[in-house]
């Protein structure tokens, strides 16, 4: 059969299921690198510093690509079934903790002379952009956890805090909370009251302890 004779064949009708078919293809690859990325980690195959800039990044697109196309893939479990994907590893960063290890486990690379310096800054700042955004009515899921997650990896630079902190104990749990809802999920009245509450303490707890 001569090559003129065969006909190119497309998984698409239309530029709508093209771009289904592009973001299935996207939303694989980023669970395949999220899974290699761990492993090396794990393995040091990877310097921690190397291993939170991809991880962050990873993260920030499984996030948006995945937010977009829940009616196609409501389960991501369901959907490395359907494409038999050993991906535990990624599963559990993209989807259950949201968080590279490095902040997840407070282990971070050495920042230096004032590296603690300028992470109680960076912390304060956090701190009290995320209450300010709570105030003016910043509470949709999209808005307030990369907050918590700047929150979250300027407090894991600071050494100097005892390993059981309650505020960053606080923090992360509130991040996990808000992380497993849809980005367009907004925070009720009584949740920004209690979300606020926690973290004004926080701040207080925080300043007391770095005295």
């Amino acid at each position: 059969m001569s090559s003129s004779s065969l006909s190119e064949v497309r998984l698409w009708a239309n530029s709508k299921e093209r771009e289904k078919f592009e973001n299935l293809a996207d939303l694989f690859a980023i669970l395949k690198c999220t899974e290699k990325l761990e492993r090396a980690y794990v393995r040091d195959g990877v310097t921690a510093k190397d291993y939170e800039a991809q991880c962050e990044k990873l993260i920030a697109q499984f996030r948006m690509l995945w937010g977009s196309m829940k009616e196609t893939v409501p389960s991501i479990e369901g959907f490395m079934a359907q494409y038999h994907m050993q991906c535990p590893m990624a599963y559990t960063r993209l989807v259950q903790v949201g968080l590279p290890a490095t902040i997840e486990h407070r282990k971070r690379p050495g920042e230096g002379a004032g590296g603690g310096a300028r992470a109680v800054a960076e912390t304060v700042q956090h701190f009290i952009t995320a209450m300010d955004s709570l105030k003016l009515n910043l509470v949709a899921v999209d808005q307030i956890c990369p907050i918590l997650s700047d929150l979250m990896g300027s407090i894991s630079k600071i050494e100097s805090l005892p390993p059981d902190f309650g505020p960053k104990g606080k923090v992360k749990a509130w991040y996990s909370r808000l992380y497993a809802q849809p980005a367009a999920y907004e925070l009720g009245e009584d949740e920004v009251r209690q979300l606020l509450f926690d973290l004004e303490s926080s701040y207080n707890e925080f300043i007391s302890t770095i005295r």
